[in-house]
């Protein structure tokens, strides 16, 4: 009996590990192709939509998921996630116009919004606490294994097959996990017997369509300041109505008890910014090698590869560092590590060499991988045993809420630096931008246009990268400000 119990925890650990790299392919094969979704579809100025609707929907739905699957049951919640994404996926191959798939890339982020807070749930719930790290790192390991087979796949399908296939790979994936959580999961916690708090889960969507909106409208050209003006207006009501609401409701969506520690609000403002830069430069590293240098999608896929394996060892790294410093000193660490990638990154000159960028993504994955582990573990230590669930929901809300906004502020920057730079440059257009960014058509523009539509975008990528590099020194801002003593870890 007992070998059968633990044989079903290491099937259902790897079933976790199966989703997770599900979610990591998603994430990386689909930036890969965006440069030739873009020049297939004609939708530069919303190829962020296809990203932040993503993570905007997974932000919303994570904590929805958190909280049911505390009150729910994790095994359900997971499975009903799941369904949802795989269905989200194969639409979104489907689709033959750039809005078609940004509605069916939302219907993704539902489903992916159950992935990583509940994989982490479990794992909570189904190893002793000296090692969650230990699973943890190997979570992450799974997490960089998808993502240094994700750019290769991704680039082989794109410059082979087409890119709508990108999307059906999830399918046989999906259906695996499914069946693994099926029958190995056996699930032995109580389920409370509570009300659902679908207040705070509205206002929480409200606010967070708001915020999301209002950054997009900033973007356009002209800005509409009523609209803008109207969603952010909304946005602040929505959210202290959430706050006032949480205070008082029965069983909150998000426990307000939970900011009163400084280590746990620390944490997650830690890697909501991490998370900012990351999706920045997981995102617009691939336009740099594609557009700049002209090298193919599976080249450009590559140049983030080693920010994955070393991802790994930054998961381990962190396992080893949780029982010996405090958290802001593991945080310390895992932010100089991005920093140094980060002033890189704004430093380099437009064709600089390829090996660069493997140097950089290098050392960024290492930093990467400490601190997503380590933030993670961490809150969980500083709630009780029945809000582990919360909690963890919560610090992956932080981490796609920090992607999500940062997506749009990436894109604004892109679009008012690219416009801005075409219109200093003649003859340029932002058709010839869209032939710029895909390799595959990049070699239809004229021969004395390159070299001036080049160094147009590594000035817009220059402009992104400078904002990216803020991100970490406010995160060193805020980790300063966390004294947790080491007993506390």
């Amino acid at each position: 009996m007992q070998e059968t119990k633990q044989s079903n925890v290491i099937l259902v650990t790897i079933a976790l590990f199966v989703a997770t790299f599900m979610s990591a392919v998603e994430g990386t094969i689909v930036s890969t192709a965006m440069p030739t979704i873009v020049g297939d579809l004609h939708g530069v100025s919303l190829m962020n939509w296809v990203f932040s609707i993503f993570l905007l929907t997974n932000a919303i739905a994570t904590p929805i998921y958190g909280k049911l699957a505390d009150q729910l049951g994790r095994k359900p919640m997971f499975m009903v996630g799941i369904t949802i994404f795989i269905i989200g996926s194969v639409m979104s191959g489907l689709s033959h116009s750039m809005i078609v798939l940004i509605i069916w890339r939302a219907v993704q982020g539902i489903g992916a919004g159950s992935i990583m807070p509940i994989s982490n749930t479990i794992i909570a719930d189904i190893y002793p606490l000296e090692k969650r790290a230990q699973v943890m790192g190997l979570n992450g390991a799974a997490w960089g294994i998808a993502s240094i087979v994700a750019p290769l796949l991704g680039g082989f399908i794109v410059d082979n097959l087409s890119w709508h296939w990108i999307f059906f790979i999830n399918l046989p994936i999906g259906l695996l996990v499914i069946a693994m959580i099926l029958l190995f999961f056996k699930e032995n916690r109580q389920v409370q017997k509570t009300k659902i708090d679908y207040g705070g889960m509205v206002l929480l969507t409200i606010s967070l369509l708001s915020l999301m909106y209002g950054f997009q409208a900033l973007g356009q050209s002209p800005i509409s300041w009523p609209i803008l003006a109207i969603c952010f207006l909304v946005m602040i009501v929505t959210i202290v109505w959430f706050v006032r609401h949480e205070r008082v409701t029965a069983d909150p969506l998000i426990p307000m008890e939970l900011f009163d520690n400084r280590t746990f609000v620390v944490q997650n403002v830690v890697v909501a910014l991490v998370s900012g830069f990351l999706i920045g430069f997981e995102v617009y590293l691939p336009d740099w090698t594609q557009g700049i240098l002209g090298m193919k999608a599976s080249m450009a896929g590559f140049a983030i590869t080693p920010s994955s394996l070393m991802w790994i060892v930054g998961s381990f790294i962190s396992g080893k560092l949780l029982g010996k410093l405090r958290p802001n000193q593991i945080i310390n660490i895992s932010l100089s590590l991005i920093l140094i990638g980060a002033i890189a990154m704004v430093m380099l000159p437009a064709y600089t060499p390829f090996w660069s960028f493997l140097l950089i993504s290098a050392i960024c994955g290492t930093g990467f991988g400490i601190t997503v582990t380590s933030t993670t573990i961490i809150v969980q230590n500083q709630v009780e045993e029945n809000q582990i669930g919360v909690a963890t929901s919560f610090n992956t809300l932080c981490r796609t809420l920090g992607q999500s906004l940062m997506i749009s502020v990436f894109g604004i920057i892109m679009n008012s630096s690219m416009l801005r730079g075409v219109r200093q440059t003649d003859g340029a257009t932002m058709g010839m931008m869209n032939k710029l960014i895909n390799p595959q058509t990049a070699n239809q523009l004229a021969s004395n246009m390159l070299p001036k539509l080049r160094m147009v975008l590594y000035h817009t990528l220059h402009n992104i990268f400078l904002v990216a590099l803020g991100l970490i020194v406010l995160a060193f801002i805020f980790n300063f400000t966390d004294r947790l003593s080491k007993k506390n870890n």
